[in-house]
This record gives structure tokens, sequence and C-alpha cells, in this order.
């Protein structure tokens, strides 16, 4: 099994990913599993594709493995896309996923139920040390709720229903979440680069 290093502590996505990659004959490990010095990798990019970029790259340029990053967040239509790629930290740095849903649902409360569409977004980047680099970008639409529901999943995952879906990721069994969220479907995109 190919090892590959996830720039990334995030639990819920170390588990996402490795799920699917599994299948591909790749090992997930965190950058602590791979023991990479604990440092902030800033992100400065404007786009999904440029922090996930600077985020595989910085931990590339230590480890000389294959590297994966995802930046993902959500775009709200109602609010010209934010908080998109500042979604992790949108209620203000330091802050829990609690508290962003909780900025979110009160910026939200007076918007009617029919313009409170919503995307997530995941893009993943792959790089290589001899220099070859995968980009794949996945998106699921949905809508949002006015309250949490479900104790599953992570992020906006409580108060997002994608479409044609009568729960929230929230409320779906993971497994069933990760065949049809917007990492699941960048992760195939990426799989179509291996396939090809």
């Amino acid at each position: 099994m190919q090892k590959v290093i996830l720039a990334s502590r995030n639990a819920g996505k170390i588990r996402e990913i490795g799920a699917i990659l599994s299948k591909y004959d790749m090992e997930v490990i965190s950058r602590d599993d791979a023991g990479i010095p604990t440092f902030e990798v800033e992100e400065t990019g404007k786009t999904f594709e440029e922090n996930s970029y600077i985020k595989a790259k910085a931990i590339m340029d230590i480890a000389n493995v294959p590297t994966i990053a995802d930046d993902s967040g959500i775009m709200v239509e109602a609010l010209n896309g934010e908080p998109g790629v500042y979604s992790a930290r949108f209620a203000g740095e330091g802050c829990t996923p609690l508290d962003n849903n909780i900025k979110l649902m009160e910026m939200l409360k007076d918007v009617p139920d029919e313009e409170r569409g919503a995307s997530f977004v995941s893009v993943i980047t792959m790089l290589f040390p001899d220099g070859r680099k995968l980009v794949a970008r996945g998106e699921v639409h949905g809508t949002l709720l006015r309250e949490m529901k479900g104790e599953h999943g992570f992020g906006y995952d409580p108060l997002f229903v994608p479409d044609g879906c009568t729960e929230t990721f929230g409320e779906m069994d993971p497994a069933e979440k990760n065949k049809i969220s917007h990492r699941a479907r960048s992760l195939e995109k990426l799989e179509e680069f291996f396939t090809e």
C-alpha cells in the first residue's frame, strides 16, 4: 500500500478520504502520523483551489512523498457565496463548528425558504514528488435549514439538506453521506485521473 499524507488534522476528513482511497491501495495517514513538525500552513488563497495547493505543497516539501490536501467549505447563495474559503473560521479565529452554525443561522433568519440554497465545495489537490499535480473539484447543491438536525458529520452538516434528500448530512449514516458528498465527488474526479 502506498502511503499518502493528508495535509490535515481534521479527523472527519481523514476518515472520509481514507475510506475512499483505501479502494485504490493507498493508505492515507495524517500529517501528525507522518511525523510532520507542528506548524500552521497559512491559507492565504482566495479560492479553494489556491488554498488546497498551498497546504499540499507545504507538506510535500517536507515529506517528499505524495500529499493530498483538501480545501472545502460552503457557499451560500443569499450571502453571495460566503463563507466560502472562510467556512472553518466564519465566526472568528478559534471558533467551533457550533459557533459557525449559529452565526450562519442568525444571518439567514430572515431569508425565505426558497432562497436558502447553498453548495458544499471540495477541492482536492494531490502533489507528487516528481512534479505531477492533480486537482479535482466536487460540489453538491442543497438547502439550509433553520435549525440543526443530526449528530453525524462535522462542520455545517447538521444544517444542509442535499437536493433530492430529506435528511441533513448530519442525520445521514456516514456511509450514505460519503456516497454523495462534495468530497466524494472530488475524489471521484481524482479517481478518474488515476484510471486515465
